[in-house]
Formats: C-alpha cells, structure tokens, sequence
C-alpha cells in the first residue's frame, strides 16, 4: 500500500488539537508553542504534497487513497488531489501558523474578567481542528466523505466565533457576549440549513446511481466515469434539483448574496486571526466545491444555472463593495469587500472559460494572503486602540510608519493594484467573463473602483491626517507581528510578478473541469479581428 501521505495532512493537525486540548490548564506558553509545531509539521506534508504533484500526469486525482468504509451504502474513504486542491491546501496550511502567531495572546485571560472559560490550550485546540477538517475536504473525493466534514467543521467554528470573540470597543462583558453569541448562531445557522438541503441532494445523487447504476456509490470517479461511458443519464429536472441543493450550500459558505449575511458579524466579532480562518481559509471550501462537486457531478445544470448565477456575483460585486463604501467599522469594512472579491471567484468560475477558471482558482490563492495581510494588520492596529471604529483613528502613519505601511501595502492587494499578487486573478476573471458575457464583464470592472474607493478612504481615515490623541503613543509593529506580516506581503509581490509556478500546477484541472461541463473557450469574432486590423 502506497503512503498514506494525504490521510497524514490531516491527521497531523487532529491530533495536535488533541494533545493540545490536553495540555495543563497552566502551561499556556507551551499549548501555544506545541500547536505551533503541529501547524508547521502541517505544512511540511502540504509542501512534500506540492513537491509529489505532477502537472502534466493523466487523469484528474493523483496521490489516491480508497478503502471501504460503509461498504453497504456505497460509502468510501477516498481520497485525492487535483492541481487545484493540492494549492488550497497549501494556502491552508501556510496561513495557520500566521494566524496562530497574530493570535499568540487571544485566548489569555482578560485581566478583568472573572471567568475562566477561555482556555489558551481550547482555542489552538480549535483551530488545528478546522485546519484538519478543511484539508480533509480539499481532499476528499467520495461525495458523502465531503459532506461530513464540510459540515462538521462549523463545531470549532461556533465555538471560536462565540467563545473567542473581539474583546475591542467600549462594550460591556455581557453586551459583548450577547453580540458573540448571535454571530456565532447566526454562523452556525446559515450554514447547518445549507449543509442540510446538501444532505437531501447527496441522498438523491445515491438513488440516482443506485437506480442506474445497479448499486449506489458516492465516488466522484466513478459518477463522473459513469457519466461519460453513457451509463448514468439523470433526467434533467432530476440534476437541476441536484445542482441547487449542492450549490445552495456552497453559496452559503462562499458566501454568495443574497446568501451573505452571516459574514459581517461573524468577522466583526470574531478576533482578527479566527475571522482570517473564516473568509481566507473556511470560505474557499464552498467555491472549491462549486469547481469540483457542481461543475463535474451536474454539467447540464451547470450551465442552464449560469445566467442566473452571473447575475448574483455581480450583485455580491457590487454590494459588498457598496457596503465596504459606507462601513465604519474596520473589520466589517474587510468582510462587505470579501463578499466582492468572491463574487469574482463566482464569477470566473460560471463564466465557463478557460481564462475566467483559471482567474477563479488563483484569485481563491490570492484572496486568501491579501486578506490575512490587511485583516491581521487591522487586528494589530485594533488591539492598540482597543476600538474598530475608523473615525477613533488619524495620524497612525506618524506615530506606527511600519505598521501604516503595511496596511497600505495590504490594502493595494485588496484593490488589486498591478504588481501585487489579486491583480493577476482579478485581471483574468475579467478578461475570462468578456470573452463570452461582455454584458458582465463590463458591470464587474465597476466593483474594481469601488475598491479603490473604499480602501484608499479607509487608508486616509485611519492612517493620514492630525494625530488623534488615543493614538499618540502608539507603538509600531513587534518582532512576532512583523514576522507574520512580512512573508504575506513578501509573498503578495513573488505572486503579483511572477505567478507561474501556481497557475501550472491550476491550469491542467482547469482544463479538466471544461472538458466535464463540454465547454471550449469562445473563438474570437473574425467579423471584429478584421475590423481592428
């Protein structure tokens, strides 16, 4: 039997949250330090995976794992990775330990509250557990394998957002609680009815095949196989009735409007780090799925949904940037203009092209470092300040430049300046979406100058003008905060210039999505080619 190297990335954080979960309630520093070197062993597998993938090898999974698990419902323990889930779980894995480093004294107990129910060892604990869950759902190719723990890991989720929320603001501890408590529930809420109208679809995806097939099964290969030998032909109100009920449920979690709702507060009033794991690492599950799930189990619905599903991005495009537009609070601000950025995700991805995919799953990549970079900058400013009202700022650049300057450097990304990393994914989502809905190509470009709308006023607010008198003393960024910032923004600029290597290893399960769904590129109009000439 081959190694099990995909079943050890996993595994590795679940235990770690395991054995950190155990450690002394009084050995705070050293839960820290161990759940540290769990996240960091994490990433050492997600790099030999990379090393592992071979772009240009046939067939769409490599470094399988099958075993029978629930062999009387069809049900398997199979594992695999395309060029697309090898680079999440990568990003996953590398984003971790930088929000474990920005959340090094989250979890410590606040010196003027009298409970004891925040343990340090419980909130690491929690985060090496989603990072397990997540990495398990980029790999999983068996359908029901996928659904356990793409909804298993709203439980850490609920439990950080609710019980590890933003202290900042002159709230006080039971109105903070309260305002947890219904982000947390809102969250879990969402997203359990997305996950069980998913269930409903993945039960009638199984008497589908079991009806056509002579024995039901869950495994992606084999439907999709199936699909293309001719044996299973579902009736098309069957397979659009199963394209919504899987497609609801990654909206939710992409989030897609109007389906949205849950972000803002969940991101408002989780710490800066838990809200970098929502929308940098959590969220990329549901437009992960839209690619692997929606597009290659339900080609036809697909593209009958499009057209609908066009209009929605465009809406989240331009919504979310509308709101980032008016926000006053810095971290709801990020939230609204994630909203935008996924719309663009979405957008790329129904925009059914080459160019328009590829701009998709590199902008999942891109996305996820801008937003960490800006969003645990903006949790350092706010820990100092103790507000995340923008109008409580002014004049931070005199007083913090480090700290200013990396905020404006995340801040060009979020607005996908050229020559930083969104730019490129930003760039070829649209030129994708024009090629063949030049209608939507054109409405999305307006949500880019609401970007820069949004973020060079959020700029000028906080960092430019008088120094305010609550920010006078203001110290710069520490050692262990520039050490989480540096490699994001350094790594923000290596993908703005040179993104090559990552979109080499996309592009080959990008070509084979289209080929699932029976789409080419549009040929250019000789009509228009003659015309320029």
């Amino acid at each position: 039997m081959s190694f099990p190297l995909l079943t050890l990335t996993a595994a590795v954080p679940a235990a770690g949250a395991v054995v950190t979960a155990a450690v002394p309630a009084g050995r705070r520093t050293a839960a820290k330090w161990l759940a540290l070197a769990f996240s960091l062993a994490t990433l050492a597998l997600a790099a030999v995976q990379l090393v592992r993938f071979d772009p240009g090898a046939k067939g769409p999974f490599q470094l399988t794992e099958s075993h029978a698990w629930i062999a009387d419902f069809g049900v398997r323990y199979e594992l695999g990775v395309d060029g697309i889930a090898v680079v999440l779980i990568a990003l996953a894995a590398l984003l971790i330990p930088f929000i474990m480093l920005a959340g090094w004294h989250d979890a410590d107990p606040h010196e003027s509250s009298s409970s004891r129910w925040r343990p340090t060892q419980g909130f690491f604990a929690l985060i090496l557990m989603v990072e397990a869950m997540v990495v398990i759902a980029f790999e999983a190719t068996d359908v029901f394998l996928f659904y356990i723990f793409f909804e298993a890991m709203l439980i850490p989720m609920y439990f950080l957002i609710g019980g590890f929320g933003d202290r900042a603001g002159e709230r006080s501890e039971g109105e903070a609680a309260a305002q947890r408590s219904y982000a947390a529930v809102k969250f879990l809420l969402y997203n359990l009815v997305g996950g069980l109208i998913m269930l409903a679809a993945v039960i009638g995806l199984y008497a589908v095949t079991a009806d056509q097939l002579g024995s039901g099964t869950f495994s992606l290969p084999e439907i999709v196989q199936a699909r293309a030998a001719g044996k299973l032909d579902m009736a098309t109100t069957t397979e659009r009735a199963l394209f919504l009920g899987f497609f609801f449920a990654f909206a939710v979690k992409a989030p897609l409007w109007p389906l949205h709702t849950w972000l803002p507060n969940a991101m408002g009033e989780a710490t800066a780090p838990v809200a970098v794991l929502i929308t940098a690492v959590v969220d990329k599950v549901g437009t992960f799925a839209m690619l692997r799930f929606c597009l290659q189990l339900f080609p036809e619905a697909s593209k009958w949904a499009t057209p609908v599903i066009i209009v929605l991005s465009l809406v989240s495009i331009l919504y979310g940037a509308l709101l980032a537009v008016g926000q006053r609070d810095i971290k709801r601000l990020v939230a609204y203009a994630s909203i935008s950025h996924f719309g663009f995700i979405v957008l790329g991805i129904f925009a059914m092209t080459g160019q328009g995919q590829s701009g998709a799953t590199l902008y999942m990549v891109n996305h996820g470092v801008s937003t960490a970079a800006l969003m645990l900058v903006a949790g350092f400013l706010i820990s100092r300040r103790g507000s995340r009202l923008i109008a409580d700022y002014g004049g931070v650049q005199k007083v913090a430049p480090v700290l200013a300057g990396t905020f404006l450097v995340g801040g060009l990304a979020t607005l996908s300046l050229p020559g930083l990393a969104p730019f490129v994914s930003e760039f070829l989502v649209l030129v994708g979406t024009f090629s063949r809905y030049p209608v939507a190509g054109g409405v999305a470009t307006l949500g880019i100058v609401l970007a820069a709308l949004y973020v060079l006023v959020l700029y000028q607010r906080t960092m430019t003008g008088p120094v305010k008198e609550e920010v006078r003393g203001m110290p710069d960024l520490r050692a262990r905060e520039l050490a989480v910032v540096a490699p994001l923004i350094a790594l923000l600029l290596v993908l703005g210039v040179y993104p090559k290597p990552v979109t080499e290893i996309l592009d080959p399960a990008v070509r084979h999505t289209m080929s699932q769904v029976h789409r080419a590129d549009p040929k250019p109009d000789v009509n228009d080619v003659e015309a320029a000439k």
